[in-house]
């Protein structure tokens, strides 16, 4: 999620929110204030938190203020006590870190590259940190979204190994996978303290990889098959998350690549320190002899209409020889009419000339300029969602202007049935403080027991360009029953939603078919196409314009999900049941790792 600030103006002031105290649709984030705009280096995400009021309280109070989720996809990476944030410089930014060192700031990785350096900083240090000579700016970095004894692959095997045919192709091509390493990047491998198996939910016994070496599931010295006494190499496995738990989803992935290629080595590292990290720790697994390399995480802030640093970095790797698969996301949504409706796109910006009147009474928002969601010849500044009881609604608004050359500034508001403003998000994304990033990321959850009706308003603050805009609804499959325009019309485009480096040419993205079912991918697995209009990022400059654009056809392949592991991720019937395109990326690894032997032997 981002939020942004443009040049001095008039403050938001205390907007008067007492009506939504009563509304039973309106979470405690409903009543946080509407900050300034501009607050120096900080988002106003982090200017927020930085305020002892808020710094002072628990991190789930503090994600009800700041608007974001408390736990799970969208809330705020941690580190103990400390938040992970991105600091961006236009230059020096190695030549700083020991100014950042005593600003607070713990370093957790660099780009020289991106001239952005990660941190984990106490709240109370986050001024100190923005007011580092250089730095430009100082971002949030939210918890991503990933896509949840024989010596054939242990004591539990996959139906994915049947459904695959991976058997058969073993035997009747002489491979199992050896000679070939599996790079895996996910939440953790080794650190989860939760993670359990038995015979059922009351019989609970303690789990660790260890554990899964004895029984044939993972390779490693205690491994009594032959050829599978090598550890998993563990590159980077110090994960973080929203609440501070990790469940290990890296290690129930290993667990599926064993099922299928047995005789593969596997590596593995974390994904879950932020995008430069993520990007880095590719080329590490490529580094340390990864032939085949897959993931199952997405940050929200991944780039549409562009490769991103992370896909810069498989698109780096796949040259170099290695096989990149990424989990397609499990983001498709349909209506009860059976309409795709995860996403909204439109050809271009259209200005109403109007908006709600609880953003047009925001001082200093320029709040008269909202899009206008018909596409025919009425009006429409508001876009109707329809949000099931209990769930967190994700809205990710992104622009086709390029990281680093943005020059129009949108802002994304929620209201309620009743016209309350019940969230936002107002990150600077123009200028030399701004974020430089197309986007926008709202979060709201429905804390009541019935659906909620809710308003989506993008007002464009400042730019005089009309940008081709799409938001995706990022929903893990379920919690929007309904949306006010369910199918394209007149160059509007509803439904994809696969996106950032699972778009790229160079990645191989996975959907996720039921290992019961041959014949269809699963309700929820995201869809495509994607369309980039510009190059990819590339360092601190904006690429270049693509003339003209290029169509990605977007799933690549379908895999197994939803097949059994000794621990993850699900209870069913006695049995750990691993579903999703999470599940479906390893499976087609597995595969892939075969093939890669198969055509090395030839």
């Amino acid at each position: 999620m981002t939020l942004h600030s443009r040049c001095v103006r008039l403050s938001r002031g205390a907007l008067l929110l007492s009506a939504l105290a009563a509304a039973a649709l309106a979470p405690a984030s409903a009543l946080a204030m509407v900050a300034p705009r501009s607050d120096g280096a900080l988002s106003p995400v982090l200017a927020e938190l930085a305020k002892p009021a808020v710094r002072s309280k628990s991190p789930a109070r503090q994600a009800a203020i700041l608007s974001v989720a408390a736990e799970g996809p969208g809330g705020l990476l941690r580190q103990g006590g400390r938040v992970l944030v991105e600091v961006r410089f236009p230059q020096g930014a190695a030549s700083s870190l020991a100014s950042l060192r005593e600003a607070g700031a713990r370093i957790v990785a660099i780009s020289r590259r991106y001239q952005t350096i990660t941190a984990a900083v106490l709240p109370a240090s986050l001024r100190a940190l923005a007011g580092v000579a250089g730095v430009s700016a100082v971002g949030e970095i939210r918890s991503p979204l990933v896509a949840a004894v024989d010596c054939e692959g242990g004591s539990v095997i996959s139906e994915g190994v049947t459904q695959l045919h991976a058997k058969a192709a073993r035997e009747a091509f002489g491979v199992d996978g050896s000679g070939v390493t599996v790079g895996v990047l996910s939440d953790s491998f080794d650190q989860a303290t939760t993670a359990e198996t038995g015979a059922t939910e009351n019989e609970p016994i303690a789990t660790h990889a260890a554990n899964d070496i004895e029984t044939g599931d993972l390779p490693g010295p205690a491994n009594t098959c032959l050829g599978q006494e090598g550890a998993v190499n563990d590159v980077e496995d110090q994960a973080t998350s929203a609440d501070g738990e990790v469940f290990d989803e890296g290690r129930g992935m290993l667990q599926i690549v064993h099922d299928v290629a047995p005789g593969a080595s596997l590596a593995f590292a974390t994904a879950f320190k932020g995008e430069v990290s993520f990007a880095h720790n590719i080329e590490a697994l490529a580094s340390a002899g990864a032939k085949v390399i897959v993931d199952d995480v997405s940050y929200f802030e991944e780039p549409f209409f562009q490769d991103g640093p992370v896909a810069a970095a498989v698109n780096k790797v796949t040259s170099e020889g290695v096989t990149y698969l990424s989990a397609a996301g499990n983001n498709n949504l349909t209506d009860p009419a059976g309409n795709e409706i995860a996403s909204w796109e439109a050809p271009a910006y259209r200005d109403s000339g109007t908006c709600p009147a609880a953003v047009t009474a925001l001082k200093g928002f320029n709040g008269t300029h909202c899009m206008d969601f018909d596409p025919g010849a009425g009006t429409d500044p508001g876009f109707g969602i329809e949000v099931e009881p209990k769930a967190t609604l994700t809205v990710d608004l992104q622009w086709d202007e390029p990281w680093f050359g943005v020059e129009t500034d949108l802002d994304a508001f929620l209201l309620a049935s009743g016209g309350q403003l019940i969230a936002q998000s107002y990150a600077e994304n123009t200028g030399k403080g701004g974020s430089q990033k197309p986007s926008e990321i709202i979060q709201w959850k429905n804390e009541s027991a019935s659906p909620a009706s809710v308003n989506l308003a993008i007002n464009r603050y400042s730019g005089g360009a009309s940008p081709r805009l799409k938001f995706a609804l990022l929903e893990n499959g379920a919690g929007v029953s309904e949306t006010e325009y369910p199918q394209s019309n007149g160059g509007d485009v509803v439904g994809p939603t696969i996106y950032g480096h699972a778009g790229a040419a160079s990645a191989i993205s996975v959907a996720a078919e039921r290992y019961t079912n041959n014949t269809a991918p699963e309700r929820f697995s995201s869809r495509g196409p994607v369309t980039h209009y510009f190059g990819p990022v590339a360092g601190i400059t904006e690429a270049a314009a693509l003339n003209p654009p290029v169509t990605i056809s977007k799933p690549d392949v379908t895999a197994t999900d939803c097949g059994v592991t000794t621990f993850f991720a699900q209870l069913v019937a006695s049995v750990w049941r691993f579903c999703g395109t999470s599940a479906a990326a390893p499976h087609a690894a597995g595969v892939a790792a075969l093939m890669t032997e198969a055509a090395e032997g030839a």
